[in-house]
């Protein structure tokens, strides 16, 4: 409001050259309000691709419960970064990162590997790989690469990468007994200085592996201590995927709340209600 005062008392006295000076007053507030913008992600780039034509009303529909921006911010991405997602699944993320980076940074897409045993891992793999070709103005300069530890782990440029992402797979990894696999292969593509970024579904504080193994729930504690024994420096938490309605005691696990529904439609709307996982949000940072 005072750059606007003092603006338009300039008027008063210089009106033979009002337009110059209009010209020059939005030459100084746009640079202003676009470096505002880009600070606080509204003008990053990453706003308009959360809702763009390229994504399904469902995945649009998940935006609120997945704090994208927010998340994304609190990691520190930016759009001339090398960035590695893990096991990107359907590519609920990829639709925002990929175009996000495609101009300036680069997208590394760490998917499953055909020479995997799980079972759904080889058709998880297809579909992305479909979702990929079907749009290459989006997607052409993804690069694929494919997680398999410890035979394929190759993810990124060796210690070249900026950030390794991974959204709620932790406890995949500890059901097929290679959650230290996996943190090394992170950690090995990593430069020095690079952040990992991890959000996944939060068990209470005390939970064994038991829980862990079986419900789809981590603690915060055990990915802190897998994480620290991969050579990560722990830098810091945030709250913005926390769902205290979350009570983690369901008979199917993390898989009864949405977007999963494992119970049908059995007491679904108690389950919609509750909404999608209590989820923590924690920044590591490999070595200097």
């Amino acid at each position: 409001m005072r750059i606007i005062s003092q603006f338009g008392n300039s008027l008063s006295v210089f009106k033979p050259n009002l337009r110059l000076s209009v010209t020059l007053f939005c030459a100084l507030i746009v640079p202003l309000q676009s470096s505002f913008a880009d600070h606080h992600g509204e003008g990053s780039g990453l706003q308009q691709w959360l809702t763009g034509e390229h994504r399904s009303a469902a995945n649009i529909a998940r935006n609120d419960a997945r704090n994208v921006v927010e998340t994304l911010n609190f990691f520190g991405l930016e759009p001339t970064m090398s960035l590695i997602e893990i096991n990107p699944g359907g590519g609920w993320y990829t639709e925002i990162l990929a175009p996000y980076l495609r101009d300036s940074g680069q997208y590394y897409a760490a998917h499953f590997s055909p020479n995997s045993t799980i079972g759904y891992h080889r058709p998880a793999l297809e579909r992305f790989e479909v979702k990929l070709r079907e749009n290459p103005e989006l997607y052409g300069k993804v690069t694929m690469r494919h997680l398999f530890p410890p035979h394929e782990i190759a993810i990124g440029p060796a210690e070249g990468a900026d950030m390794a992402l991974t959204f709620r797979n932790v406890h995949n990894w500890i059901m097929a007994g290679q959650e230290d696999d996996y943190f090394a292969a992170f950690y090995a593509s990593l430069k020095p200085g690079g952040i990992l970024g991890v959000v996944e579904h939060r068990a209470p504080e005390g939970s064994g592996m038991d829980i862990m193994r079986t419900t789809g729930y981590v603690t915060e504690a055990y990915v802190k201590e897998l994480a620290a024994r991969a050579g990560f420096e722990f830098v810091g938490s945030a709250e913005i995927n926390a769902n205290p309605r979350d009570t983690k005691d369901y008979a199917e696990g993390v898989w009864t709340l949405p977007p999963t529904y494992r119970l049908g439609d059995q007491d679904r709307a108690r389950y919609a209600a509750i909404g999608e996982s209590d989820r923590m949000t924690l920044k590591f940072r490999k070595p200097e």
